[in-house]
């Protein structure tokens, strides 16, 4: 079957205190963890283990050749829509830049999300499908609520901003967590830019 991975940025530790002491007092949903709050850059389901080394090399080739950049979670959002929503989600702000040998303007995440995706298709670890829509999920909802007052609550929260200066390959075990939930183990974090401080988890035992 494969290991379930995604390639995420991984806000910090004051960001996530920010939006955690934000919804700390609002009860009524069931709200993610906020140790597994990530933005999402592309989903692999269904990774071979012998794949792995191959794919986190071509992801280091990928955020070599993206400088960091800041970015800030605001706004929120829903999936599908408003009137039967399953998830809920904060939005990310991004300034375009105007990437090397291109006159048009680009938004960093969105170049950064597309090289992963790249690179995950040439390791041979099929993505999945979805259009990439920068965000982080916050809960998950029936399918039959309507989640306009929560958009509206959520609408006023805006995070510092922060720099974005690596990427991390994440690994997925569902029903392994707290509660039934997924746990999420990183396996490999790769800095922006010519930097060459690759971090790998360490080997078990």
């Amino acid at each position: 079957m494969g290991h379930r991975m995604f390639v995420a940025v991984l806000p910090p530790d004051e960001v996530r205190e920010e939006l955690e002491r934000f919804l700390e007092p609002r009860p009524g949903l069931a709200w993610t963890a906020p140790s597994q709050w990530h933005l999402t850059l592309t989903f692999c389901p269904g990774v071979d283990e012998w794949r792995i080394d191959d794919l986190t090399d071509r992801l280091g080739a990928v955020a070599r050749k993206h400088e960091p950049f800041r970015i800030r979670l605001a706004g929120a959002g829903v999936f599908p829509s408003v009137e039967r929503a399953k998830v809920l989600w904060a939005g990310v702000e991004q300034s375009p830049v105007p990437p090397i040998g291109h006159d048009r303007r680009e938004r960093p995440l969105d170049a950064l999300a597309a090289g992963a995706r790249s690179a995950a298709n040439a390791a041979g670890c099929v993505p999945d499908g979805a259009r990439f829509r920068p965000h982080l999920t916050l809960a998950r909802l029936s399918g039959r609520d309507d989640a306009t007052a929560w958009l509206r609550v959520l609408d006023t929260f805006a995070s510092s901003t922060w720099t974005v200066s690596e990427i991390a390959l994440i690994d997925s075990f569902l029903g392994e967590g707290p509660r039934g939930r997924a746990r999420h183990e990183v396996v490999a974090r790769l800095p922006l830019g010519e930097s060459d401080q690759r971090w790998w988890a360490p080997s078990p035992g």
